[in-house]
């Protein structure tokens, strides 16, 4: 029984020479609903870790936080000016999809165009299916390019910034790779070739095609080919004969296992039914693992955080801040860390910060010193009298007499750490006077309860790219896509508008630890602790490392095989 410790290493972990043969079957904890990562919907870590095996990004988040050029994509990745701030891709010449159709800078045109909020605009709120227009997890950075063009019969690509943008390489990747323009042009009856002018009714009907189709059925661009995919069940992916990358395939097959029990995980590694596990961190399951013989595991702390967030939809916690703030004061951080993460993690510490992670430079802890957290009853409550709320202690009621609740808390089914978290979370409030129904989620509808607002507290993590400014964007400013919960705050717009278009990163941090001072005393989202991260996989196999970041493990499964 091995252990792969992060420090230092985090790259170059369990490294190794393969051989060919061999299959490899990976775990996914949820079912995949939809298949584009790039939609609010379908912006699932499970979708990520299946579709990047198949679809190429520019640039690819390391296991130690960094981001790595995908050369076997671009062979160079430039800003040349900075006024107005210019950058310059350059395809590498044996680039394609696996039909044959070269990848061009048409794929950049369709991706920023369907991706800038603008060219295919979100569908209205009436339309609950959200059948029309496109629906991107994030805007960010793409609705400040100017131009996208092609030069160099297409194997140039100059991007022009309307205004600047400091995260600029989390652009066409970090995690959400490239989608084939020439089948989104197909299937919507569009141009070939012809992204630049598409309309927004042929964009939003190519999003959808990718949405409702796998990737078993359309031209795809990596070291593996899916060739099948059985729902709620797995994937198979096999060598791709026409991948042109520096590194070639040598296992036979990879499977990506559909598992959404985490305690059958562990029997399933011990029978051999599956070779890697990557589940959510539980006392028993890391000790069972511990018991299987020829497993590497590794623990690592990553850019994953757990968290409590209310819904300002809900009328009653909307209007009142001062009932979000007894709420959070009465929660208790150390409490649950001691009957859940701490017992098998004892360097778990409550997180501090909305936008950065211990070990990420600019991290400052904002939450401690305000009480939120700390399980102070006696606080919680007078913020409650202060604000001539009734019935504090037995049932609270509203200063113009309404009952507060009964309120429910959500997490994923199968989870037993997130249902210990509701149950705690259940018991503080109680002692308010709030009464809490704990509601599970199925498996795979996480995305689409966050997305329809169905919740009043829910309690998940974050798997965040190495990009706070981006991040930012996307989960905090009035209207973004991860913006599940309807916060809203001009001051914090414009405190992250100024982040992103600020090339220095000290200064970036600075502004959007302005912002996240204000964020906490608006109490909409109560950070709990840098998730901790767990890896194992049979120590007959190589290069497989634990990603704490949004890509996870399968960054490199190129190089996945059994060691030499």
């Amino acid at each position: 029984m091995g252990s792969c410790s992060a420090q230092g290493s985090a790259n170059t972990c369990n490294s190794g020479a393969t051989k060919r043969g061999g299959t490899f079957t990976y775990v996914l904890e949820k079912n995949i609903q939809q298949w584009n990562i790039q939609d609010t919907n379908g912006n699932t870590f499970e979708n990520g870790e299946a579709i990047e095996v198949v679809l190429p990004m520019v640039f690819v988040p390391q296991p130690d936080f960094t981001v790595k050029l995908n050369t076997d994509l671009v062979t160079s990745a430039t800003q040349t000016s900075t006024s107005p701030q210019t950058f310059v891709y350059k395809i590498n010449p044996k680039a394609s999809w696996n039909d044959g159709t070269p990848i061009t800078a048409d794929d950049f045109v369709y991706y920023w165009r369907t991706n800038n909020g603008k060219d295919c605009p979100p569908p209205p709120a009436s339309d609950s299916t959200q059948t029309k227009g496109c629906l991107p997890q994030s805007t960010a950075g793409y609705d400040r390019i100017k131009s996208v063009t092609g030069s160099d019969s297409g194997r140039t690509v100059t991007v022009v910034m309307a205004k600047p943008f400091s995260d600029w390489k989390s652009l066409f990747g970090a995690g959400y790779p490239l989608y084939p323009a020439h089948v989104a042009e197909k299937t919507s009856g569009a141009a070939a070739g012809d992204a630049a002018h598409m309309s927004a009714a042929q964009m939003a009907k190519g999003w959808q095609y990718f949405q409702n189709n796998p990737p078993t059925k359309y031209a795809t661009a990596g070291p593996y080919k899916m060739q099948q995919w059985v729902d709620n069940d797995h994937a198979t992916f096999v060598p791709d004969p026409k991948w042109w990358g520096t590194t070639k395939p040598t296992l036979d097959r990879l499977i990506f296992k559909v598992i959404t029990d985490a305690t059958q995980e562990p029997v399933a590694l011990k029978n051999n039914e599956v070779q890697g596990i990557y589940p959510q961190p539980e006392v028993d399951l890391v000790n069972q693992v511990k018991d299987i013989p020829k497993v590497t595991y590794s623990i690592g702390n990553g850019l994953t955080w757990e968290h409590f967030d209310l819904n300002l939809h809900n009328p009653v916690i909307g209007k009142y801040k001062a009932l979000r703030l007894a709420m959070f004061t009465a929660i208790d951080i150390k409490d649950i860390m001691s009957k859940t993460v701490g017992q098998f993690d004892p360097k778990v510490k409550p997180l501090g910060n909305h936008n950065f992670v211990p070990g990420q430079a600019g991290y400052q802890d904002l939450v401690s010193g305000t009480g939120q957290g700390a399980g102070d009853l006696a606080k919680a409550k007078k913020y409650l009298t202060d604000a001539r709320f009734t019935g504090v202690g037995t049932a609270l009621k509203t200063p113009d007499g309404k009952s507060v609740g009964p309120f429910n808390c959500r997490y994923t089914t199968g989870n037993q750490i997130r249902q210990s978290e509701c149950q705690i979370l259940q018991s503080a409030l109680g002692d308010l006077g709030i009464k809490i129904t704990i509601k599970p989620i199925g498996a795979a509808d996480l995305g689409t309860v966050l997305a329809g607002h169905k919740y009043d507290i829910v309690v998940f993590a974050w798997v965040a790219s190495p990009f706070p400014s981006a991040n930012a964007q996307q989960t905090w400013v009035t209207g973004g896509g991860g913006n599940y919960g309807g916060y809203s705050n001009k001051t914090v717009d414009s405190l992250i508008a100024q982040a992103i278009g600020e090339t220095d990163a000290a200064k970036a941090a600075s502004l959007l630890n302005q912002a996240d001072k204000i964020m906490v005393g608006d109490a909409y989202v109560l950070p709990l602790y840098q998730k901790p991260t767990f890896l194992a996989v049979q120590s007959r196999f190589v290069n497989m490392r634990n990603n704490a970041t949004n890509v996870g493990p399968p960054y490199n499964v190129a190089e996945w095989g059994l060691r030499k």
